[in-house]
Order: C-alpha cells, then sequence, then structure tokens
C-alpha cells in the first residue's frame, strides 16, 4: 500500500506509487466471506503482521483525528483507494442502502461522501447510534441453546438443572450492573466477555424515519461502513440490529 512508519521522524510516511515489505498496512483482497450471514464480505485495510502494537495506536489515532481530514490530501487519497478498489469488486450502483454507526471521527462522513460521487442517487444513509445501557438485554434462548443445553456424548446433559439455574441468575446480576453504567463502561467491560455475543441492543436507529428505512430494504443490498474495527464488536452488533 506505501504506508509506512518513519521511527527516526515518528511520522507515517505515505507513497502510494511504491508499495513494499515495510508497509504497515495492505488491503485484505479477496478471502473474506462472512459465513454467519450468508451473502456478506469484509473489506478494508489491515495491520501487516509485524506492525508493533504502539505503531497501530498511532495510526489509529492519526485516521480518526486528524482535524482537518478534508484537506489532508495524503489520508485523503488512503481512504479513497480502499473505496474505488471496493467498487470494482462490488460495483456501488447495486447498493441501495448506508449504514455506519455514529462516530467521533469525521471519517465515516467522508467515506460517505466519496461513496455517494459513485451511486447518488441511488444509495440512502441510515445511522445507528449508542443505545441508553438501560436497553441493553441477553438473549438467553440462543446462549441456552448454545452452552446451557449441551449434550455430552453418552446422552447425558452437561449442566444439571440446579446449574443451569445458577448461571441464569448470575446472568440476570450482571445486567442489573450494566444497567447501571454507561456505555463506554459497558463497552470496556464485556469486549471479552464470554456472554459479550448474546448481549444485545449496544445499538439504536437514529430516527423513527431510519428504523422505517431498514424495514423498506429487505433482500435488497447493504452498505456498512466504520472508520476502525478493533474487536469487530461493533460491526457484529450493526448486522444483529439490521437482522
Amino acid at each position: 500500500m506505501g504506508v509506512t512508519f518513519d521511527e527516526t521522524e515518528k511520522k507515517f510516511v505515505f507513497d502510494f506509487e511504491h508499495g513494499g515489505a515495510e508497509d504497515i498496512v495492505s488491503l485484505t483482497g479477496d478471502g473474506y466471506q462472512v459465513e454467519a450471514f450468508g451473502k456478506c464480505f469484509y473489506y478494508g485495510y489491515e495491520f501487516s503482521e509485524q506492525v508493533e502494537s504502539h505503531v497501530r495506536t498511532e495510526f489509529i489515532k492519526y485516521v480518526k483525528f486528524t482535524d482537518d481530514l478534508q484537506n489532508n490530501v495524503e489520508l485523503t487519497n488512503f481512504i479513497k483507494k480502499a473505496i474505488d478498489n471496493l467498487s470494482h469488486q462490488i460495483n456501488l450502483y447495486d447498493y441501495n442502502l448506508v449504514v455506519m454507526p455514529e462516530s467521533s471521527s469525521k471519517v465515516n462522513q467522508y467515506m460517505l461522501r466519496y461513496i455517494y460521487r459513485f451511486a447518488q442517487p441511488t444509495l440512502r444513509k441510515m445511522e445507528l447510534v449508542k443505545a441508553l445501557p438501560s436497553n441493553i438485554s441477553f438473549d438467553m434462548d440462543a446462549f441456552e441453546q448454545s452452552y446451557l443445553n449441551v449434550v455430552l456424548e453418552n446422552g447425558r446433559p452437561r449442566y444439571t438443572e440446579q446449574q443451569k439455574e445458577e448461571v441464569r441468575q448470575s446472568i440476570s446480576k450482571m445486567l442489573d450492573l450494566i444497567h447501571q453504567k454507561d456505555y463506554f463502561t459497558i463497552a470496556k467491560d464485556v469486549k471479552k466477555s464470554r456472554f459479550r455475543p448474546y448481549m444485545m441492543q449496544f445499538l439504536k436507529y437514529a430516527s423513527t424515519a431510519d428504523k422505517e428505512l431498514c424495514a423498506t430494504i429487505r433482500q435488497q443490498n447493504v452498505l456498512v461502513i466504520d472508520d476502525v474495527t478493533t474487536s469487530g464488536s461493533t460491526l457484529n452488533e450493526v448486522l444483529r440490529t439490521l437482522m
């Protein structure tokens, strides 16, 4: 991709004409089908394996929080390159709706404006925002099916009814604590929790109009954009909300 980090100057160097072994990021390319969601795939930049954690952190900050994004030619070209390549693969004219989560950076908005150059006026925008902690729920049916109701090879249940009830009570207490916290504390606390895949309603539609819009695009093509993916929890929640 031609993006490297100058350790001496402590800055990122963009050279889109000459990629090499020292590049810190590359486009994901093919093979990123997401089987769990049917005809769906992930596309974007990913860090090279050799990139140290402090370089990753600084680059994410640089991308997300550049004050004047539109006048940063190197960074805007970095964003455009990914979208240009994406359009060659999927044809953005075939998409009906663009969905993006609420973000403190301007990258999502910039991506959206650039995408609209390809497909306007067919594309429509919908935004998902963070929900109140009190709205967060737990998919107990899915959790029980995946864990509590597992049967061993000999045909016996893995857990007794008493053990199942103890787990249910623990989850109930956990939800009570979550409902008392602020959103960002929750995101930090549950990110690595084994219960995270079963917690729902972290996000909500920004407006009633957005919710109604979502209902009209069943079986159509949806493009989800986000500036940075770390744990993948935001994208998972976006997909789950849409489904």
